[in-house]
Formats: C-alpha cells, structure tokens, sequence
C-alpha cells in the first residue's frame, strides 16, 4: 500500500495531458459484451477501474488485451456466468454489467456494487426500466438477479435524472424488440459517448445528450473501433489545480464546453481562463481571490464530482464562500480532514460553508473516496510544508499517472511505501 507525499509552495507551470474519461470508460468496456466479435476502444485512462472492468470480461469468456492506452476486447466466447461476488463489489460502475448481459444474455446475476461510500445511490431507476423491457428482476443473498424470455421496447420516464441508470437501460434496450424512449434521461457528455460506441456497432440510437432519447432495437451488434472523449473532471481537477498554484499551465486534451460551469466559477474568482479549441490556459495573477457559491447540478451544471477539488481552492478566497451539493449530499468527508491542515470550513446540512483566506499547513490526511483525494492533492500543493495523504487506492480509481503529471509541472510529489503501522491502522 503506498501513500502520497506532497511538499507544498512550488509554483507550477508548463503543460499537463488530460486522459479519457474515467465515466465513459466504466461503461465502454461494459458494452463491449453486446457485440459478437471485437471491439477495441482507444485513449483508455490507466486507472484502476479499468483493470477491475477488464478482468471481470474475462471471467465470464472475454479475450482481453491492453495495449498502451487500447482496450481490445473479443465477446464471441463469452457467456452469461454469474458474477455475485469478487471484483464486482470493487467498483459502482459494474452495475453496466446488467444491462449489457441483460441485453446479450436475456439474463445475468449480478452482485451489488461498491465504490466510493457517498450515502445511498440505489438503482431503483435502473431496475425500473430494465422491468419495463420485460426483465424479472430479484434480490437474492446480496445479488440482482435478472431474466427475461425477451426484451420488448417500452416508454421509460425515469423519476431522478441519473447518468448511471440512462446508460444501463440504453445497453438493454439496443438489443430489445421494438422502440424504446427513454424521458428525462440525463444529458452528460459520457452518454453521448457510450451512443456513440453503440452507433458504431450498429445500433440505432437518436436523441443522446438530450433529455429524451429514442433507441429502435436491433438483432445484432459488430464490432468496431471507439476513441473515448477526454475526462472531464480530470481536467477540471488540473484547472483547480493551476488555480491555485499555477504561474501558466496549459491543460491539452479537453473539450472545453464540457468544463464551462467550472470555468465561469474560475473566472468569477479572479483567475485567467483562455480557451482554445482542445486547450485551456489557467493563470494565477496572485492577487487575492474572490469569494463565490456554487451549487452541483445535473449536466450542463457545476458537477458534484468537481465540489470537493474546488472548496481546496476555496480556502484561499478572500470571505465566505458556500458550496452546496444536491447531488449526494453526504460528500462532504473532505472536509474534517482539510481542517487537519487548518482549514476553517463546517458543514451545514447538504453544504459547507469555508471562510478564507488561511494558511494550509502539511499534515498526515486521509482521502475517503476519490475525488476527497483529489481535494486534498490540490490542498497539499498549496500547503506548508509536506503532507502525506493516504487511501491513494481511491485516487488511483479515477486519475491515471497523476504523479507523474504533476511532477511534469513542477509539483514535488512522490509515492511512498505505507510502514507496517501505518498498513495496520488503515485496516483498523
């Protein structure tokens, strides 16, 4: 087990490459079950979901092969084998396993999944609409069950706009008989994605990024070729990050209508944001920055996953800056441990209030999930002195070579071998 060092102050400068997207990857690979033959997918981050996903191909027949950043998957041999327990339970995103079996296979046993501890996100939206295709669904001993003799298009209005359950029951639906529209159906850049990938296996597919999405099924789907999107919470993260300690960095690969909420958030704190086509450069001018409250909302509005990063950055502005998350409203674990580093924040129900600025200074931290991890990498580049962050495994789930990016801009960050005492009290 290794543990993050980060000796704060240094400036950073140059250009930082952003890697494809963690949220699209996770049903990418996924979706490569519904086709017949092989499906290589291109610009994979090298994060350790991928890895679970690839592995988890395998074990129900998949020949899988990773080569540099391609993933290329062969489903010809796979077969419907239950998966209740093991590598499953690692990840949130192997709930894309039902709907891409349920639409292969007619059936699947899925066990229920894990990931990041961000309070309840259940699945009752995907459940829903993969019963209206058809599909019998049951909880047994900790493990989805689901069959169908077949899937029959249907109208599906899902009651929370969720990414998760819009791609879920897209992976069903391509394979099912008939129609199926699916109404408020979230609109993030990773659905249009994973559409993409499923247009060019050959399904038919209208409507994607749009609240109301409208799949006509097809026999049979190919293989083919994707290049996954750029992630965008990755560069936002390095947008935070450049904020912060940044004299001109310059974030390559991005699309930048896909981090617009966030650059408006920038700017309105005082930092220089130029855009270019697939380019953002941040500058840090030094003076003090300005105060600002920001609210997660569904795409196109400020993501929940880029709250945490920002309110590391939010220390340093000038008064009282509130950050309200409606999206999970429990994530807020960050935050006792930023005030380990001095940090003067609290939380209110569903929101923190931090009050700046202050002097971070290095401690020993602890990061909860994977974007607590990223907010207090961006604290740690700020901060005194040098803080050591452990739970690295979660940053390790959604930032691919992150050290080795940062250390290309200047930062002085490096991993470190956790002692036995240490390995000891993260078990306890």
């Amino acid at each position: 087990m290794d543990k993050l060092m980060i000796e704060g102050g240094q400036r950073l400068k140059g250009t930082i490459q952003v890697s494809g997207a963690k949220n699209s990857a996770v049903a990418l690979i996924p979706a490569a079950i519904l086709a017949k033959d092989t499906v290589t997918i291109d610009q994979l981050p090298n994060i350790s979901d991928v890895q679970t996903l690839s592995e988890l191909l395998e074990e129900i027949g998949g020949t899988v092969q990773l080569e540099g950043d391609a993933l290329t998957v062969d489903s010809s041999q796979m077969v419907s084998m239950p998966l209740p327990n093991g590598r499953v339970k690692k990840l949130r995103a192997s709930y894309y396993l039902m709907g891409a079996m349920l639409g292969r296979f007619k059936k699947a046993v899925i066990g229920l999944p894990g990931g990041c501890n961000l309070g309840p996100r259940p699945i009752d939206q995907h459940i829903k609409g993969f019963e209206a295709l058809g599909a019998e669904i049951t909880n047994e001993q900790g493990a989805i069950y689901l069959r169908a003799e077949e899937l029959v298009g249907a109208r599906i209005y899902l009651d929370v706009v969720s990414v998760g359950a819009t791609i879920n029951i897209m992976l069903a639906a391509v394979r099912a008989k008939g129609k199926t529209v699916i109404e408020n159906a979230a609109k993030e850049p990773e659905i249009i994605d994973v559409a993409t990938l499923l247009t060019s296996m050959g399904a038919k597919i209208k409507g994607a990024g749009t609240d109301v999405i409208r799949i006509e099924g097809v026999q049979e789907l190919h293989g083919c070729r994707h290049s996954i999107i750029p992630d965008r919470i990755e560069a936002g993260t390095f947008m935070a990050a450049a904020a912060a300690m940044g004299d001109q960095v310059l974030i390559d690969n991005v699309i930048p209508q896909h981090v617009e909420s966030l650059t408006a958030k920038l700017r309105e704190m005082g930092i220089q944001v130029e855009i270019g086509d697939d380019q953002m450069m941040i500058s840090n001018s030094g003076d003090p920055f300005k105060k600002i409250d920001v609210k997660t909302l569904v795409y196109p509005g400020f993501p929940t996953d880029l709250q945490q990063p920002l309110t590391s950055l939010l220390t340093q502005a000038d008064g009282t800056s509130m950050v309200t998350d409606t999206i999970y409203t429990s994530r807020f674990k960050h935050v006792d441990e930023l005030r380990r580093m001095g940090a003067d924040i609290k939380v209110e129900g569903s929101s923190s209030i931090i009050h700046g600025p202050v002097t971070l200074q290095g401690a020993r931290v602890r990061a909860t999930d994977l974007r607590a991890g990223a907010a207090l990498v961006i604290a740690g580049l700020m901060a005194d002195g040098v803080t050591e962050v452990t739970g690295v495994e979660h940053i390790d789930r959604g930032y691919s070579l992150l050290v080795e990016k940062l250390k290309g801009i200047g930062a002085k960050i490096w991993r470190k071998d956790l002692d036995t005492r240490e390995q000891e009290q993260v078990i306890t």
